[in-house]
């Protein structure tokens, strides 16, 4: 009988600890990754830029390149520049902005890429999408996982508290995220890829219970451990399906509707919130709300500057984010006065 085994991309590096990016010279020679530090390095306006100043006499002939934006243009003429010499490799530095135009120039230009983390704001740090802003919207890009991923929690620690609870957010998503699949093969019969299910869904409850939160390095190891396996999560299913559902089509609406409302996880998790009301999932909605007052996330549309009626024009909207997933507001296929009761009911559960 033969042996039948998936192989599963993934890091070949993952090194999470406060003082990690002093070693980025030695793991680009100990992984043969670039022996004389020839490597492009993408970062942003701001800590990237002083980080990459920090770390310069350790990477031999890095070249260093800014990164203005997370749009398509930012992403090509990071790839042009990569094209003008040979580098070995391109180490992204910053925020997730940074490191999904690196993932997206590095794997249009084949070269293997580090992502280097300054923050914990989403789990885009170690999975196969990219998502970028182009004229008229936003959009999700398939591109190559990193070959390795570095998180600093020395300068984790030094970004905005906000961008690091937006993490958690994000991550708690999962669970609507799963349960949207687990619908969609109920109603049409889509394949669930378990492997995926139990990385997303251990990523989401290694945070979910925890009582400690951004001050503790233990909860940043963990949150940072949870956000690379989301990212893994949607490796093993070749999609964003596991960590992406409903509620990443109402902070999909949300962004395109009313620009600046929120972080990409202050509004997954209100979205899973939201989503789990309308399952009428008590005990779910009960975990995730205690989890979001705890790290002080937003949980209801006023939390963000959003009015009632904001809020229903984002749920409307939100099935157009995303018209090939079926979520929860495809099943119920919600009218605009559905939308309106819904919304009011939800407000009233969750304000105070």
């Amino acid at each position: 009988m033969p042996l039948l085994a998936r192989m599963l991309l993934a890091p070949l590096f993952i090194d999470i600890r406060a003082g990690a990016v002093s070693g980025l010279g030695d793991l680009l020679a100990d992984r043969r990754i670039s022996a004389d530090g020839h490597v492009a390095v993408a970062v942003g306006p701001g800590q990237g830029e002083r980080l990459a100043d920090s770390i310069r006499p350790t990477l031999g002939n890095a070249e260093v390149f800014t990164v203005r934006g997370g749009t398509v243009d930012a992403a090509g003429e990071l790839q042009a520049a990569l094209r003008s010499k040979h580098f070995d490799a391109l180490v992204g530095i910053g925020g997730g902005r940074t490191l999904d135009v690196a993932k997206y120039a590095a794997t249009r230009s084949a070269l293997p890429m580090v992502a280097v983390a300054t923050n914990l704001a989403h789990d885009g740090i170690a999975s196969p999408v990219s998502s970028l802003e182009y004229e008229g919207g936003k959009g999700s890009f398939g591109v190559s996982l990193p070959i390795a991923v570095v998180v600093d929690l020395d300068y984790v620690r030094s970004s905005p508290p906000r961008m690091v609870r937006s993490g958690v957010g994000d991550v708690v998503s999962n669970l609507s995220a799963i349960d949207d699949w687990r619908l969609a093969a109920v109603e049409r019969s889509e394949p669930v890829d378990g492997l995926a299910v139990t990385f997303a869904q251990t990523a989401a409850e290694s945070i979910l219970h925890r009582t400690d939160g951004i001050d503790s390095d233990r909860f940043l190891v963990a949150l940072a451990e949870a956000l690379v396996l989301s990212g893994l999560a949607m490796a093993a299913a070749g999609s964003s399906r596991p960590c992406s559902g409903a509620d990443h089509e109402i902070l999909h609406a949300i962004e395109h509707l009313f620009p600046g409302a929120g972080s990409h996880g202050e509004l997954a998790g209100m979205g899973a919130l939201f989503a789990s009301f309308l399952r009428k999932d008590t005990a779910a909605g009960a975990l995730v709300d205690a989890c979001l007052r705890r790290h002080e996330l937003p949980r209801v549309p006023s939390d963000l500057g959003l009015s009632a009626e904001q809020f229903g024009a984002a749920i409307d909207y939100a099935p157009r984010t995303r018209p090939d997933r079926f979520t929860i507001l495809e099943h119920l296929q919600l009218t605009s006065a559905d939308v309106r009761d819904r919304v009011a009911e939800f407000v009233d559960l969750y304000s105070g």
